[in-house]
């Protein structure tokens, strides 16, 4: 793993940690750097680890897009740039691993979304979460997609018209992220959460993950109707036979390679 890359990633046992690399730039998300993190994920999810978390160095998160990349560009440039941005939030819900956002400073903007998006997140008190646009000129239509989905209408309205910074305690309040500890407890809080979000079976794990994501948005009717045809499909699988079986005999399980 070389240092001087904007995209670090390491393994550890289980789990892969991807670290944004771009201290000095505040780990702005340029176009390049978005297809470096979405290549990583991908990556990732063609191994066998078993969870993810997703890191930062310097004293920033993610400040969001790059205006560097955007400020004079045109339509079809930004529009281009706005798919690239989703597509890494799509690649993040779509691998088998758990991912796990390991939050130590601020996340605006676009840093806000690649938090929601994670399917876990954990910040230390110090972090702060912002979807500046609303205070600015150019609104944050594309994270409030992602920011909307975690926290609710009312709550998303507050941070997209305002734009001003809501601290760990209270994203934490209101579900853009599963806790906030004290900046010291940071790391082994985010290992905990990730030990305990990846027992069980791996593959039954992966294809739950894709369910979940998939029924999200659905009509409660539809997503009955979808998730009762996963589930009865799901139930044949080794995987699941030997976790019943298991519990029956009153047993530990033994998960098919």
């Amino acid at each position: 793993m070389s240092d001087d890359k904007d995209v670090l990633v390491q393994r550890d046992g289980p789990f892969t940690t991807i670290t944004m690399n771009r201290p000095k730039r505040r780990n702005a998300l340029s176009k390049a750097f978005l297809k470096d993190l979405t290549a990583a994920f991908a990556e990732v999810g063609a191994t066998d680890a078993r969870g993810v978390v997703l890191a930062a160095n310097g004293p920033v998160f993610s400040a969001g897009h790059d205006f560097a990349d955007m400020a004079g560009a045109s339509h079809a440039d930004v529009r281009d740039l706005l798919q690239v941005c989703t597509d890494l939030m799509r690649t993040i819900q779509s691998v088998p691993q758990v991912v796990v956002a390991r939050v130590h400073g601020l996340a605006t903007a676009a840093g806000c979304q690649l938090v929601a998006s994670c399917d876990l997140a954990v910040a230390a008190e110090s972090a702060g979460f912002a979807a500046p646009g609303g205070k600015g000129g150019w609104f944050c239509h594309t994270p409030l997609v992602a920011i909307s989905h975690n926290i609710g209408r009312k709550r998303a309205a507050e941070m997209a018209l305002t734009g001003e910074i809501v601290d760990a305690r209270t994203a934490a309040d209101w579900g853009l992220i599963n806790y906030a500890v004290p900046d010291e407890d940071l790391e082994k809080t985010t290992n905990d959460l990730l030990t305990r979000a990846t027992q069980g079976s791996p593959r039954s794990k992966a294809l739950g993950k894709q369910a979940m994501y998939a029924q999200l948005d659905r009509p409660e009717q539809d997503a009955y109707a979808y998730a009762i045809e996963v589930m009865a499909a799901s139930s044949q699988t080794p995987e699941a036979q030997e976790g019943m079986t298991a519990f029956l005999e009153k047993r530990h399980p033994t998960w098919p390679a």
